[in-house]
């Protein structure tokens, strides 16, 4: 009787520990602290005229301007004859952080880079080339007819 009694604690630790694991392993996963905050959303609606002198180096594939708007800024690059990418200029390793500014890589026009991070992306997609960043610069939407280039959210 003395050892029925023992396997029956057993059994009972056993399925205790079988219900309390899982349990206490989605608490601990549910109450880690999330971080990343995002970019924060600010109106962007701003129209650039293909003649307008100052965005010239827009006229050539490839090429890149700074423009005001978003959060720190906004980077804009020609992809192809009719497409164009828009980025804010705001690091998405640590938004909070106002020296985080992404900037054209002055010896590859291919990435984008915050000097403060170290972080870089692909000017093409705004995807992270290297970390610390994990994630994506905030892209903002682009039409163009011909003329006019309207960058927006």
């Amino acid at each position: 009787m003395y050892m029925m009694s023992t396997i029956f604690k057993k059994i009972k630790i056993l399925i205790l520990a079988a219900f309390l694991v899982p349990v206490m392993s989605i608490v601990v996963v549910s109450c880690k602290k999330q971080n990343y905050q995002g970019v924060p959303n600010v109106a962007v609606d701003i129209r650039m005229y293909s003649s307008d002198p100052s965005f010239i180096n827009l006229n050539a594939i490839g090429g890149w301007v700074y423009v005001n708007g978003g959060n720190r800024g906004i980077v804009v690059y020609r992809k192809n004859p009719t497409d164009f990418m828009a980025f804010d200029r705001t690091c998405s390793y640590n938004p909070p952080n106002v020296n985080e500014i992404i900037k054209v890589d002055p010896t590859n026009n291919v990435l984008l880079v915050d000097p403060n991070c170290g972080s870089k992306f692909l000017i093409t997609d705004g995807s992270v080339n290297q970390g610390p960043a994990t994630y994506p610069l905030k892209a903002y939407q682009t039409t163009y007819d011909g003329t006019v280039l309207h960058i927006f959210n």
